[in-house]
């Protein structure tokens, strides 16, 4: 049976769900792991790699902000603005947290069920 491809990319788009708060999309299988065949998991297994790829920088950027943040609440004298700069920070570095989770995952494919057309 041949897949074609418009119908198998939009398979393939609708494993992975967008995530507002890490501004990622995370997997959402429509199926088990198990019950997809080498093709719909060496192709899931691909799109994780190019959306992983991108954690790295995402990760950088809340970083930035948590920094820029820090800055500001040094110079507040405000307390109430101060609770809100650290429940800020708080939720930046919970985002970080759970940004290295989702870096640390990735699915192992046995090599013998992958097959690589180039």
């Amino acid at each position: 049976m041949r897949i074609q491809v418009s119908t198998y990319e939009a398979w393939l788009e609708a494993q992975f769900a967008p995530d507002g708060r890490l501004g990622i999309p995370l997997p959402q299988f429509g199926m088990p792991w198990e019950k997809m065949n080498a093709v719909e998991r060496a192709g899931v297994v691909e799109r994780w790699e190019l959306i992983r790829g991108r954690i790295p920088d995402a990760i950088l950027a809340r970083e930035a902000e948590i920094r820029r943040l820090l800055d500001e609440l040094f110079e507040e004298e405000d307390f109430v603005r101060c609770c809100s700069l650290n429940a800020q920070i708080a939720e930046a570095a919970s985002e970080i947290h759970d940004l290295q989770i989702w870096y640390r995952t990735q699915q192992d494919l046995e090599e013998e069920n992958i097959k690589r057309h180039g």
